[in-house]
Formats: C-alpha cells, structure tokens, sequence
C-alpha cells in the first residue's frame, strides 16, 4: 500500500453533509435533490454508503429505514431495487444507489465517501460493501476519497483501491453515545492506532474534539484533518484553527479566500 493524498480540491470549498439537505425544501440528507443543490453551489458533498441485500451499495447513512422512509426494517433485508423503490421521507425522491449519484456527480465536485460499519461491532468486515464500491468507482474519474469509522473498512479500500485517497473518520468516542459498542473497543478507537496501518492521508474527526493531542500529533506528521459536523459560522471558524475543512450542515458555509 502506498500513502495517496487527498487533492488540493479537497480544500478548496466546505463539504455539505450528507450533501446540500434541508427537509423544509424536499431536500432529505443523502437525496439526488440534496446532490444537486450542492452541485449548483459548489460545494464538496460527503455520502454515506449501506449495502443493500444483493451486495449494491446504496446511498443511505442508517442501518435502518425508519427515520428517513418512515418504513420498518434493515437496509440489508432489502435488494436494490426494492431500496430505489422507497420514498424519502417528506421527498420526491427514493434511495439512489452509489452508482446513480456518482453519475449525478460526474467527476464536478470533491466526493467524499463513508462507508458505515456493516459489523456494528468495528471488527473484520466480510467486504462485500467493499467490493461493490470498487466496482462502482473503477471507471469514475473526479476527486474522490474513502473513509469509515471502521479501520478494517478503510485497509479494504486500501488494498481495493490503491489510487484513491482514503483515510479514518475519528470521534471522541464516548461510550454512552457509542453504545451498545464496548467501552474497551471505544478506548481502542480513541487513540486513532490504525491510521499507519491503512496508509491514510487524512482523519475527519470529530469538531468538539479537534483539541484532542492525538490530532496535533497526527496533523504534525502531515495528516490532513477534516471535522464533521459543523451547523454554525461561529462553529466553523473555532474548527478552521485546527481543521483544513469542514462538513457542514444547516447553513450555507463560506469559501475559503
């Protein structure tokens, strides 16, 4: 594995969350309507990927569909073409595969890509969410990076994906907002000890928790550092002292000068 930084574009403008949604306006988070409108503005746009049952990853960040389908049951008991069939929430739209929204993208605009922890536990994974996104980006050119909470994700990616930046999103890891993960797996995590291993390029860590030593430490050895999740401007100009850029949601964030 080698060590693949992220692109200068990457910098250049703030990453909208789960891109540019805003329930008021039919936008649900991870929506195409949400993937166009921080298209039209110009922004980064951050995506979160579950796998549906027949192994195609879709864009969606729960691992349930109630909160943003109102329908009962897990992302992984339905196929694909069942998820494209369900509406958001409050929304035109219905679930899009990575696929289409990569397409939607087209290479326009930075695409920073979580891949959520299909364990639940933060262990091995069984790759199949993996596989699927290298299928999906063997053809996509553009500015793209992977990142997951879960390490064993990320060193997949790596050995998947060789040319693509990747690196670990990172948290304080408390244990009562983690739960029911163990204490012991958050201690782990907190101390960030798998990013040589994965040859990242960056952390996006947490906002509340950019003072964090461990950090510092790895901004000093030329880590780049993003933060989720960023709701305000007095919130984002404390992040910038330490953040190269943000994620943001709930306003429309400034460009860099």
């Amino acid at each position: 594995m080698t060590l693949v930084p992220l692109p200068q574009a990457f910098f250049r403008a703030p990453i909208a969350h789960r891109a540019l949604h805003d329930r008021r306006q039919g936008r649900i988070e991870n929506s195409p309507a949400a993937v166009r409108a921080a298209l039209a503005a110009g922004y980064a746009i951050e995506i979160d990927l579950q796998l549906s049952g027949d192994g195609v990853a879709m864009v969606f960040h729960d691992e349930e569909l109630d909160r943003l389908t109102g329908r009962p049951g897990w992302v992984r008991d339905h196929s694909s073409a069942e998820l494209r069939s369900i509406r958001l929430k409050d929304s035109t739209d219905t679930i899009p595969s990575f696929a289409e929204v990569l397409a939607l993208v087209g290479g326009r605009v930075p695409l920073l890509v979580e891949l959520k922890d299909q364990t639940l536990t933060m262990t091995e994974t069984d790759g199949r969410l993996e596989a699927a996104v290298a299928r999906d980006v063997a053809r996509y050119s553009g500015p793209l990076a992977f990142m997951s909470f879960n390490p064993h994700s990320v060193a997949r990616m790596a050995a998947l994906c060789p040319g693509i930046p990747r690196g670990l999103t990172t948290s304080a890891f408390d244990p009562d907002d983690w739960a029911p993960l163990p204490p012991a797996t958050c201690d782990a995590l907190r101390a960030i000890p798998d990013y040589d291993r994965t040859q990242s390029s960056f952390i996006s860590h947490e906002a509340a928790d950019l003072d964090r030593p461990r950090v510092a430490e790895l901004k000093a050895a030329g880590a780049a550092v993003l933060c989720w999740t960023i709701r305000s401007p007095q919130a984002e100009a404390e992040a910038r002292k330490v953040a190269q850029n943000i994620t943001f949601e709930g306003y429309l964030a400034a460009f860099p000068a």
